[in-house]
């Protein structure tokens, strides 16, 4: 799956280094054509998107999974702040939580923000993956 012929771009934003290594393994072998670029907490990830922001706006993910209890800066606090730096003026970048949550006030408050398009629970797997993909790319 590609967009426009180029690789699918994602940001996955989560502080656990062995789950970031599998969601990883499922992206590539659910999406064939893929960049993947990994950050271990909210700040880091504003930086990323930031400096992206800064040098080449083309250059932002197409999609963000986001986890939402990470150390420095939660997924709360990094969608706070993404929206308060307008790093995606253009709305290119769809943001999915990405979460073990199961408390309802947490999927709930995840789709209060608009920048949000959906959440998922953890653990990902080939075809929770295939079924996001598919879903974000008819939105």
């Amino acid at each position: 799956m590609t967009i426009n012929n180029k690789a699918i771009s994602v940001l996955l934003v989560d502080d656990d280094e062995i789950n970031n290594f599998i969601s990883i393994k499922l992206i590539k072998k659910a999406l064939l054509n893929t960049e993947i670029m990994a950050c271990l907490n909210g700040k880091y990830a504003i930086e990323q998107l930031s400096d992206i922001q800064r040098k080449d706006p083309e250059k932002l993910p197409d999609y963000i999974l986001l986890d939402i209890n990470m150390p420095i800066m939660n997924g709360w606090e990094f969608l706070d702040e993404y929206k308060r730096l307008n790093l995606d003026p253009l709305g290119k970048s769809k943001i999915y939580i990405i979460s073990s949550s199961v408390f309802s006030n947490d999927i709930n408050k995840a789709r209060s923000y608009p920048l949000v398009k959906d959440f998922i629970s953890k653990p990902l797997n080939v075809e929770k993956i295939k079924e996001l993909f598919d879903v974000a790319k008819e939105v």
